[in-house]
């Protein structure tokens, strides 16, 4: 018997929004997968050839790039972060909806003007992505690699400026920031290791239930 397929699925928002999907493919996780308290990382479901991982989301793209896993559910941002070439991204699932932003203090905000930067220093944990994005603009971009508490760095002066996830805009505005810039629209798409593809014919129909749920959810 073949070893069963491996989904890699990042904890917290995105999984919760995952699990409908998984099951309009007809994969149903064990209780345990969806409780933020369970320890456990791989999970079965109701079909014997396909197990779960539960991890990070940055690690999802690492798991399936290096055929740990054979497909993945991660946000575009991991994506244009790491930009694989392991990876095919298929299906844009259409969850886990939120924006690549901008923020600094409101106070420097007041003053500030995006269109006038030629160089900026910020806090992020997408350093690759937020380079390229300022060099496409003729703008320098010095990062700071931080992986959370990124809401923290122009309070106690690490960077005056960061580049994060925003979904409500609630924590910036806990913390005293704005959005300046948005620098990309982020959703999760369906991810597959290239070889994968190629050499597990049970890969290929998967991706498409994944594509057809999408669609059948899109359309109601």
């Amino acid at each position: 018997m073949a070893d069963p397929i491996i989904i890699a699925v990042p904890k917290g928002r995105i999984l919760e929004e995952a699990v409908p999907l998984l099951r309009a493919v007809g994969v149903e996780p064990e209780a345990a997968f969806s409780d933020e308290d369970s320890r456990a990382l791989r999970f079965h479901t109701n079909r014997s050839d396909i197990d779960l991982i539960r991890v990070r989301a940055f690690d999802v793209a690492t798991f399936v790039a290096h055929g740990a896993a054979s497909l993945g559910i991660v946000g575009s941002d991991v994506l244009e972060e790491f930009a694989y070439s392991e990876l095919y991204a298929p299906v844009d699932l259409g969850i886990g909806h939120c924006r690549l932003s901008v923020a600094e203090p409101a106070a420097l905000a007041a003053a500030d003007d995006p269109r006038g930067w030629s160089h900026i220093r910020v806090a992020t944990k997408y350093p690759n992505l937020t380079r390229r994005h300022f060099e496409a603009r003729g703008v320098g971009a010095e990062c700071i690699k931080l992986n959370g508490a990124m809401e923290l760095a122009p309070v106690l002066g690490l960077a005056p400026r960061i580049v994060d996830l925003v979904s409500s805009g609630r924590t910036l505005k806990e913390n005293g920031l704005v959005e300046v810039e948005v620098i990309a629209q982020v959703t999760s798409r369906l991810v597959v290791n290239r070889a994968a593809f190629k050499t597990r014919p049970e890969v290929v129909p998967l991706v498409d239930a994944f594509r057809r749920a999408v669609e059948v959810r899109d359309a109601a």
